[in-house]
């Protein structure tokens, strides 16, 4: 996510700067050849060009509002994963005790069964970012040159799942994870698990365990919710007719624009005859002004899509997922120097 105070005009205008480019060639083409050539005959009436503006700009506004959705949405997932990690590390300290165990353990053993718990979840947040980090077919914007020419990625892209589990897993576990399709699944299995083999050793009450059960239930239902939004994307059938649409307009308005322009400068050239000659040139900045809205509304609106994909644009899963676990282990107690540092922000982007 673009993390700078505002998002910049000149940002934004180097991110659109190609089809920037080839809007102003391609209306210069088109003054020059009314200009030049006689083909003042070729042109098409306001009317139609109003209303496949008029619709273009209600299907690009509902494309946005449908995207914004769906951002927002997942914005909310993980802001819910925030919570209930908090929750699920706070009820780990304190329900993990002696308190109802016919053989007690010692403290050491308790702080053990505590860290791997919590590190199992952390190994949990970690498969479900790396699942939504992977590349679906309909995922293409991070491919975009103007995407890619920054050389920042994500960390997902950084490091093999394989590697990013190892801290947080033994090699039982490991080997366990790896080897299913749905890994966070297979994580929250074993919480499962562990945590009726503490029941049955008395060192988690039965109603701690219905709590922590709890816990985990709700994990399952905020992890369904995200790869709801990562597995199914914004409807192909609006967002493909929508991007014909507005380059349906764009390429046929010079046919309309231009003209008019033209007969404004006859006007003008009774009175002021140099101005007049000139004043269809005056098209070129009104074209590309309007074009560049057009466009880069619509394109706003593909970015924004699939919000897990890994551009600047999306939620920020790889910060907020790493930012729950340097609370959870500073809530263990461990020094600063084992928690690791939060994912840098390069060119105002986290990712």
């Amino acid at each position: 996510m673009y993390t700078g105070k505002i998002y910049r005009f000149k940002d934004m205008a180097r991110w659109t700067r190609f089809e920037s480019l080839f809007f102003i060639v391609f209306i210069t083409l088109w003054v020059a050849a009314y200009y030049f050539l006689d083909i003042a005959w070729l042109m098409i009436p306001w009317t139609p060009m109003a209303l496949i503006g008029t619709a273009v700009a209600f299907v690009i506004g509902f494309q946005n509002n449908a995207v914004y959705g769906r951002i927002w949405e997942a914005r909310k997932i993980w802001g819910g994963i925030v919570n209930t990690s908090r929750t699920f590390g706070m009820f780990v300290q304190d329900m993990v005790t002696n308190e109802y165990c016919e053989d007690e353990v010692s403290q050491d053993q308790l702080n053990l069964e505590v860290k791997n718990l919590t590190y199992r979840h952390i190994a949990w947040m970690t498969a479900l970012r790396y699942s939504m980090r992977q590349l679906k077919p309909w995922e293409t914007t991070s491919q975009h040159k103007t995407n890619t020419e920054w050389g920042i990625t994500t960390p997902e892209a950084k490091e093999s799942l394989e590697e990013a589990l190892k801290p947080y897993l033994n090699d039982e576990d490991l080997a366990y994870v790896l080897a299913k399709g749905n890994k966070q699944t297979a994580l929250l299995y074993l919480q499962s698990h562990h945590l009726r083999a503490l029941k049955e050793k008395g060192i988690v009450w039965e109603f701690s365990f219905l709590q922590l059960e709890g816990v985990l239930e709700e994990l399952f239902t905020l992890q369904g919710k995200s790869e709801r939004i990562k597995n199914f994307p914004y409807p192909r059938q609006y967002a493909t007719l929508n991007h014909y649409f507005m380059w349906l307009l764009l390429l046929l308005l010079p046919i309309a624009l231009v003209p008019q322009f033209l007969d404004i400068g006859a006007e003008i050239a009774e009175s002021r005859p140099f101005l007049g000659s000139l004043f269809i040139w005056f098209c070129i900045p009104i074209y590309v002004s309007v074009a560049w809205i057009f466009h880069t509304m619509e394109r706003i609106g593909r970015t924004g899509e699939n919000p897990f994909e890994g551009t600047a644009n999306d939620v920020p899963i790889s910060a907020i997922a790493r930012g729950i676990e340097i609370d959870l282990r500073q809530n263990l107690g461990e020094d600063a120097e084992q928690i690791p540092a939060p994912f840098p922000v390069e060119y105002g982007v986290q990712f």
